[in-house]
């Protein structure tokens, strides 16, 4: 299971998207960037992320740590925002967390230090858990200490929004055309070679027990471990797929996509980090 400590106190909220995430300090002196198990997406948004970060883990792909973070209700009085009393109110109890990352610098920042071995082992990863996410509008990748770091994948799996059409999910091709990582000539066939045999039963087994039971329940009444073996079949399926998916993937990084529009240094930085480090600064 992850590491669970409990939040002893609410910095602020993160006004990102529609979740409203919020920055805390828990008991272990850490602080975290804290995601609702009451937020609007539910928390399959939760599951698809400890799924995803923990897999790319396994898999020697850099992720921040994440931990169960619980909450009490009585964190909540002192927001004077009603709209986020209220969601820290109907998160009471167990919510997921992210080690916050102090002086991270956005993707565009470094992007052009991603050599095309990470590059590719990203976008094949990327190509297995469906993630839509990973565009260069909205990369979901920071540099922290010079190092990429991947975050937020609440948007990979999507087929567990709808199980019935799962099968269907199997075989999708995966459009690359936008991925933030398309231009850094990524080589997929390495990655393919690299970490196809790593992706097995007993891997995404480890993955999957990490997610707690509660949060799988809801998939009309399916015990939590029948939910398990659901997810690790169809990643299985999807792995054993890769003819459907791998040819594109490999002609599209080929390519190097449709192009992208560079923004400048911060218009992708997630808000909750701040302004970025005045330039010239180094990370702490």
């Amino acid at each position: 299971m992850l590491p669970v400590v409990t939040a002893t106190r609410y910095v602020t909220p993160l006004r990102e998207g529609g979740s409203l995430p919020g920055l805390m300090e828990a008991d272990d002196l850490g602080t975290y960037v804290v995601k609702w198990r009451a937020a609007g997406q539910g928390v399959k948004v939760l599951v698809a992320e400890i799924v995803c970060a923990e897999l790319a883990r396994a898999l020697g792909l850099p992720v921040p740590a994440l931990v169960t973070v619980d909450v009490a209700a009585e964190l909540a009085v002192g927001e004077p925002d009603h709209e986020v009393q209220e969601l820290l109110q109907r998160s009471a109890g167990r919510n997921l967390g992210l080690d916050y990352l102090p002086g991270a610098l956005d993707f565009e920042a470094g992007a052009d230090g991603v050599d095309p071995e990470l590059a590719g082992r990203v976008l094949w990863f990327d190509a297995l858990i469906g993630n839509v996410d990973r565009s260069w509008r909205n990369p979901n990748m920071l540099f922290w200490h010079g190092r990429l770091q991947l975050i937020d994948h609440g948007a990979a799996l999507t087929f567990h929004h709808h199980w019935p059409g799962a099968e269907a999910a199997v075989t999708r091709p995966y459009d690359a055309s936008a991925h933030a990582l398309v231009e850094c000539a990524p080589d997929v066939p390495a990655a393919d070679a690299a970490l196809a045999g790593r992706v097995t039963r007993p891997l995404l087994d480890g993955v999957l027990e990490q997610v707690p039971d509660e949060w799988l329940t809801d998939d009309g009444g399916e015990p939590a471990h029948a939910v398990r073996n659901r997810y690790t079949g169809q990643l299985l399926a999807r792995l054993a797929a890769r003819d459907a998916w791998l040819p594109g993937l490999v002609a599209a990084a080929a390519t190097g996509g449709a192009g992208r529009r560079r923004g400048p240094v911060g218009a992708n930085r997630p808000g909750w980090l701040g302004p970025p480090p005045p330039e010239g600064m180094s990370q702490r």
